[in-house]
């Protein structure tokens, strides 16, 4: 098993690249179920959830093939409506392809999810959404069993949550659907509004993404495009807070600051310079100790918590305490335990984290118990004095591309190790 191996106290002033939006990218990728027609995917990031899903469409009999510049061309007819378990195990947003197989060709058996273990993350509000839609949904055997053999129809659907992945099933099964859907209460997010504008390419009817209302006009059909997907506002976040906790300097090119307000303001709050361009974003601490900043995640356009376990680690170098309180995920602090072993000051009471900056951490053996987790662990190590040993980094790979040749062009010293 692979270890990162970081020493710490470098001075971080660089430049790097941020890849295509994975959580955009996966939706997209199963949206192409949407049509038979051919569809070129542009700026998909590198990553072992993006293979898995280009394996799954393949094993549906999807034809995918794979450009320079991590662009893929897919096209065809499914001839295989199952997701099966070994598949969907290694990655949540299998879950995906449920609608989309659903609305286009009436049949689905899709196996429940897996992926990281942050939380309760049902799909309840998905398989009531499609069976208000006109879907006959049984849940037997670890599989969602449903079928639309008359199609689906439009349906006015509140979710008693905002759900992310339920909304973009929704949206997608929506696109086909006979007659007009509602969603409402619909999640907010970017990759929300980039999903929406890749259907809305194909030919779909679709108002209101980016809001808590989407209306869908449905279509016959969709037809075959070209599409780009968003940058990895997440990715981005995680590389300025590496440079804030270090004290230094990186500039973030690819990058859309409007999907990262919540974030930047944060940055700007614990004492960072940031000079924003179209498609850049420069961060420069000039040299000095970060300030703490108390946050509260929350759906978006708030504090995301993909973000909070990087602001963590910062906040354990700060000048001064912070209150950080999550929302989102019930058991989404695993990286306290593994930051309190670096030497921070933490304390926990359910879902809040009291954090005591100190001047320095000090490098130890840490072990990633989840994707951000695993972000923040990184952090810490560049901030710390010493050689910290990072484990288990499968974690990070699920959802950061080249991460050390990119922390590397920062001025991280960081290292990858066979185990």
């Amino acid at each position: 098993m692979d270890k990162l191996i970081i020493t710490g106290g470098a001075p971080i002033d660089g430049e790097v690249w941020a890849s295509g939006a994975k959580n955009s990218a996966l939706p997209i990728l199963a949206a192409t179920l949407l049509t038979a027609d051919r569809i070129t995917i542009h700026n998909l990031p590198h990553l072992q959830d993006i293979t898995t899903s280009l394996e799954l469409l393949g094993r549906m009999g999807i034809d995918c093939v794979v450009g320079d510049k991590m662009s893929v061309e897919l096209g065809g007819k499914v001839n295989d409506c199952r997701a099966p378990y070994e598949l969907v195990k290694k990655m949540r947003a299998s879950i995906l392809v449920l609608g989309p197989l659903l609305a286009h060709y009436g049949s689905a058996d899709v196996s429940l999810p897996g992926g990281c273990a942050i939380g309760s993350r049902p799909v309840d509000l998905h398989l009531r959404g499609l069976e208000a839609m006109g879907a006959e949904i049984e849940v037997e055997n670890g599989y969602v069993r449903a079928r639309a053999p008359q199609g689906l129809h439009g349906a006015h659907f509140m979710m008693d949550v905002v759900t992310v992945t339920g909304t973009e099933n929704l949206l997608m099964a929506a696109a086909l659907a006979k007659g007009t859907t509602i969603l409402e209460n619909a999640a907010r997010e970017p990759e929300i509004v980039d999903l929406a504008e890749c259907l809305i390419a194909m030919g779909a009817n679709i108002k209101g993404h980016g809001t808590g209302t989407i209306t869908v006009e449905g279509v016959e059909r969709l037809h075959g495009c070209e599409y780009t997907v968003m940058p990895d506002r997440i990715e981005v976040g995680t590389f300025l807070v590496a440079a804030a906790a270090a004290r230094g300097r990186v500039k973030v090119r690819n990058t859309r600051a409007d999907t990262l307000e919540a974030v930047l303001v944060k940055l700007e709050e614990a004492g960072a310079t940031l000079e924003v361009t179209e498609s850049t974003i420069t961060l420069d601490m000039h040299g000095k100790r970060p300030r703490a900043v108390s946050l509260r995640t929350a759906p978006y356009p708030a504090f995301p918590t993909d973000m909070q376990a990087q602001f963590v680690a910062m906040n354990a170098v700060a000048e001064g305490t912070s209150r950080v309180v999550e929302t989102i995920f019930e058991n989404r602090f695993m990286h306290v335990q593994e930051l309190s072993r670096m030497g921070a000051d933490i304390a926990l009471e359910g879902n809040t984290a009291l954090i005591k900056g100190v001047e320095s951490l000090s490098g130890a053996p840490v072990m990633a118990t989840d994707l951000r987790a695993s972000a923040s662990l990184v952090i810490a190590a560049i901030a710390a004095q010493g050689e910290t040993v990072v484990d288990r980094i499968y974690h990070i790979d699920r959802g950061y591309e080249c991460i050390e040749e990119k922390l590397q062009s920062m001025g991280v010293k960081i290292r990858r190790v066979a185990g």
